[in-house]
């Protein structure tokens, strides 16, 4: 149900706006990632946590990279459900999700300082796809081969974290893969499936080292530790929606890595928009409410593959070092560049926004002035959506609107009205150009930076 609300600006001009409330809302809120991923998804679901009662993963797996800052403390997710950070909150890996065990206990083990009863609060899918190192050789061996051979759009070095995801999601779509119930089961069967699917791998890949003996004997250990954890979630969250509980969905990459809509083969082996909830968790759609779009205030991406705003200069580099553009999980330096409202266009039309968070507007504040993409050129001739095609998209122009910077710290604000004017300004363009309410305004690493507008 939507209802009137307003932003007021620094001269205490009311701006009236609809937007969906979430005291009004169905069941399930879900936050997705609206550009290339790092958009600081798992800092505002750690927020908004707080009043779920259940927080989910849906897809993906530890090549996900969230990280959340709460009282002081550092935490980085893979697997985990950022929600698990607060005590209230279960966390439920679904089906959607890939599993690498031994990371999974690394990433508690890590983390525990501020993980109070997880073993409590952790359910992982009995149907979740399990995720072994052979997989993770293979991605490398993948990523290897291909930057072998002449790039192209189908061999560039794509730029994968390594981690098994592709394969693993491979396995899966040629029913080959083994999964969480198979390992709770017979433990006879799940040797002798794992037995063939390494053999199917060593036909592909003659020099695969695999020691299926010793794997075997760690997953045996594995499987003890994480049974208390596993069950069958279809209708433990169907159950939970019935009687009244309220869902938290968490995405994990974004939509311009969507395996479909993103910037293929620039992309990830899941489906991070939308309809990815659905297929992740076994909900249906009907339950789902606020779809909350998150957007870096700039644009990053990691690895290959166009980046028509990418800032390959001083402005570039004061992004990447002001931002911290580092990657969680591979560490490695991310391209910058301006915000590109042409790809967010595109990653609503998919998703349906019902509000936006615009996280680290903080990054911006030492700039004269700031650029905003606001459409692509292509042979002369305006395109009217983001390309399908890599090699369109390296040779877009973009017609950019220059925005005045505000040249002052946003990082002690706490309403709308104490951001500088021109901050101000650049979340209102954001904001009308895409016909969605900005909800939260992010002004640093801490929960308590975030600002809630209404």
């Amino acid at each position: 149900m939507a209802s009137e609300r307003a932003i007021v600006n620094g001269d205490n001009d009311v701006i009236p706006r609809k937007m969906s409330r979430m005291d009004e809302k169905k069941p399930v809120t879900v936050v997705l990632g609206t550009q290339w991923g790092d958009e600081g998804k798992g800092k505002v679901v750690d927020m908004l946590a707080t009043k779920a009662d259940i927080c989910c993963r849906c897809q993906g797996g530890n090549n996900a990279g969230h990280s959340v800052h709460v009282n002081g403390k550092q935490f980085a997710f893979h697997l985990l459900p950022s929600g698990i950070v607060n005590p209230s909150c279960t966390a439920v890996i679904g089906n959607g999700v890939v599993v690498h065990l031994p990371q999974l206990f690394h990433e508690i083990e890590a983390n525990k300082h501020g993980l109070d009863n997880w073993k409590e609060r952790l359910v992982i899918s009995d149907r979740c796809h399990l995720v072994f190192d052979l997989h993770q050789q293979v991605d490398g061996l993948q990523e290897s081969g291909r930057g072998k051979q002449v790039v192209s759009a189908m061999h560039a070095v794509i730029g994968t974290t390594k981690k098994g995801i592709g394969p693993v999601y491979s396995s899966k779509a040629t029913r080959n893969g083994l999964r969480m119930c198979d390992l709770m089961g017979n433990f006879d069967l799940f040797s002798e499936k794992f037995h063939n699917l390494v053999d199917q791998y060593r036909r592909i890949f003659p020099d695969l080292v695999v020691d299926i003996e010793q794997e075997l004997e760690v997953y045996k250990e594995l499987r003890e530790r994480v049974r208390p954890l596993v069950r069958e979630t279809v209708s433990y969250l169907s159950f939970a929606i019935k009687t009244g509980k309220s869902l938290l969905v968490e995405g994990a990459q974004s939509t311009i890595l969507d395996i479909d809509f993103g910037l293929y083969p620039y992309v990830t082996s899941s489906n991070c928009s939308i309809g990815g909830v659905c297929t992740g968790l076994g909900i249906p759609p009907h339950v789902i409410g606020d779809v909350i779009g998150v957007v870096k205030a700039y644009l990053t991406r990691v690895g290959s593959g166009g980046f028509p705003t990418e800032l390959d200069n001083e402005d570039g580099e004061r992004l990447l070092n002001g931002g911290h553009e580092y990657g969680t999980t591979t560490g490695r330096p991310r391209r910058c560049g301006w915000l590109d409202l042409v790809m967010l266009s595109y990653s609503k039309m998919i998703n349906g926004f019902t509000a936006l968070a615009v996280t680290k507007l903080d990054i911006l504040d030492v700039f004269d002035e700031i650029k905003v993409g606001i459409a692509y050129h292509l042979d002369g001739k305006k395109v009217e959506t983001f390309p399908a095609s890599d090699e369109d998209l390296q040779k877009v122009k973009v017609e950019y609107s220059v925005l005045p910077g505000w040249k002052e710290k946003t990082e002690n604000a706490r309403k709308f009205s104490e951001l500088p004017l021109n901050a101000q300004k650049y979340v209102e363009f954001i904001q009308d150009y895409l016909h969605v309410p900005v909800r939260w305004i992010g002004v640093g690493k801490d929960r308590d930076s975030m600002i809630e507008v209404f």
